[in-house]
């Protein structure tokens, strides 16, 4: 999860966090990492507080060669 805090001077309402779930100024809230970019992409409503977590693939499994 990412975290994002609105810089806006006015309430938001932001129905990805939830069914009429309303953001006040300077409130931080997380939101999924798959969504951070779509916050910070409005640089003068959202400001990003918190990295996303990077995830790291697990390596993948190698599968026995034919005739081996």
């Amino acid at each position: 999860m990412a975290s994002v805090r609105l810089i806006a001077p006015e309430p938001r309402i932001v129905p990805w966090l939830g069914p009429e779930v309303v953001v006040q100024p300077d409130q931080v809230v997380e939101v999924p990492d798959a969504h951070a970019d779509s916050y910070t992409c409005q640089p003068d409503v959202w400001e990003l507080v918190g990295e996303p977590k990077k995830t790291t693939a697990a390596p993948k499994s190698r599968s026995p060669k034919e005739g081996d």
